[in-house]
Formats: C-alpha cells, sequence, structure tokens
C-alpha cells in the first residue's frame, strides 16, 4: 500500500498542479505558491480559453476526438479481425506474419514518422488529416494482444457449430468472435485511444496547417509565443488541464473492461 501511494501522489500531483493552475492568472503562475489556489476565476480563464483566437482550442479538441476515436475504432477493429485470423485460420506463413507482428512492437513510431512523411507527401495526403488517421489506424500491440485473447478465449467447438448451422466467416465473426473478444477489444481501445491522443511527434512531422493540430501540437504553438504573450502561458496550462479530462473519465468508465482485457488475455485457459 505505501508503494501504491507514493506512484499514485507521483502521478496525481501533477494533474493537481494543473487543476491549481488552471484557475490563476499568468502574472498568479509565476508569483504564488504554485500548489494553492490564488484569485480563483476558472469560469472565467475557461471562457477565455476556449474564444482565444477564435475558437481555435475547440478546434484542436476537436481535432484530437477525431484523430483518436477514429483511429482507435479502426485500430481495435483490424487488430480483433488480425488477431482472430492469426490465432484461428491456418495458412502458410502465419508464424511468419506473426512475428512481423511482433517486430513492429518493438519499433517505435518516432523512427517511422519521417518515411512515412515521405511516402504521404508522394501521395499527396502529406498536411491533411489522413496523415494522421492512416498510421493511428495500425497497433501491432492490439492485434499480439486480440491473438492472444481470441486463442485463450473463442473455443473451436463453437465456432464449427456455428459454421455447421450455416453462419458464414464474417457472421461468425461478427455475432460471436467480437462478442467473445470485447473485454481484449476494449482494452485495445483504451489503449490506442491513449497513444493517439498523447501523440506529438507525428503531427509535428505531418501538420503544417495549424487547423488540423490536435491538443498536444496546439498548446506546444501556444507556448512557444508565451514569451512574447504572456497570456497564453495561462492558457496553455488550462488547456493542458482541459485534455486530460477526456482521458480521465475514459479511464474510469473503461476501466474494468481493461482489466479483464489484461488478465484474461495473458493466461491461456
Amino acid at each position: 500500500m505505501s508503494l501504491l501511494t507514493v506512484a499514485a501522489l507521483y502521478f496525481l500531483v501533477p494533474v493537481y498542479w494543473l487543476l491549481v493552475s488552471s484557475t490563476k492568472s499568468s502574472s498568479d503562475l509565476f508569483g504564488t505558491f504554485g500548489f494553492w489556489f490564488a484569485d480563483p476565476r476558472p469560469l472565467e480563464y475557461l471562457g477565455d480559453l476556449l474564444t482565444y483566437d477564435d475558437g481555435i482550442y475547440l478546434r484542436w479538441f476537436a481535432n484530437s476526438v477525431l484523430y483518436a476515436g477514429a483511429g482507435a475504432a479502426v485500430a481495435t477493429l483490424l487488430s480483433a479481425a488480425a488477431g482472430y485470423a492469426l490465432a484461428k485460420f491456418d495458412f502458410r506463413g502465419r508464424e511468419a506474419v506473426f512475428n512481423v507482428v511482433l517486430a513492429g512492437v518493438l519499433i517505435p513510431g518516432t523512427a517511422l514518422a519521417l518515411p512515412l512523411y515521405l511516402m504521404f507527401s508522394e501521395v499527396g495526403i502529406a498536411n491533411t488529416y489522413w496523415a494522421v488517421l492512416v498510421p493511428s489506424v495500425v497497433s501491432p500491440f492490439g492485434v499480439y494482444l486480440c491473438r492472444i485473447y481470441a486463442v485463450a478465449s473463442v473455443p473451436d467447438s463453437l465456432l464449427e457449430a456455428a459454421r455447421i448451422d450455416g453462419a458464414g466467416e464474417l457472421t461468425v465473426f461478427r455475432v460471436l468472435v467480437l462478442r467473445l473478444m470485447s473485454p481484449a477489444l476494449i482494452t485495445v481501445f483504451l489503449f490506442q485511444f491513449v497513444h493517439i491522443w498523447n501523440n506529438f511527434f507525428l503531427p509535428l512531422v505531418m501538420l503544417s496547417d495549424s487547423d488540423l493540430y490536435p491538443i498536444t501540437l496546439g498548446l506546444t504553438s501556444w507556448q512557444g509565443y508565451a514569451d512574447r504573450q504572456p497570456l497564453l502561458y495561462q492558457l496553455t496550462v488550462g488547456g493542458a488541464f482541459v485534455s486530460v479530462l477526456p482521458l480521465m473519465i475514459l479511464m474510469v468508465v473503461l476501466q474494468r473492461y481493461w482489466r479483464t482485457g489484461l488478465t484474461e488475455g495473458s493466461v491461456k485457459s
């Protein structure tokens, strides 16, 4: 319990600092104690954040929701299909394909950003929504987890019974497999959503139009101008606090499915 308490404090103290600092003006950020309130005006500063520069923060927020939501949803579906196929279909080269997927887990995304940018520039989709969405729908870890979970939790006898009753492969996958694998799919969705939401380097490489920025890149651009416009210090801190709220809500709502997916997917029955 002591170790867990220390770990909880390590992760929660920065969030508490963001909460306190988001209620302060730019001058109070540097002139008052960082872990306590000073003339808090949260609603006023929230209004400033949402209306600054014609509401550009709301656009960045919507972009992040699009990138993370659509990317995580498609990545989860593709991971489920690939993991199920690798677990339940015997075909030549299956283990070689799975080894390639494992290699993809080990390759950092930053190493692929520049080659992806050169490829997307050739086909004309650099500096578009697709430049961030397309790489986001690929999750090697998701494929790995779904294969392990499908081996453990999708009985071959149930699949054969469905096929004998006349169900096609698409029906079997949609009606049976997706339901049986739902804990793993929730886990993959959560991991991929958080990864895309916090991703900074890929949008930095791909995007030059500020209207396409996600929150991470937008707040960094504000921070770069804060020396000349001190108001941006307060907006950056407030924007950072607002940006963590969706992740906190998602984690609380999905945590029981996340725990189930991790534990059941790691043990083969």
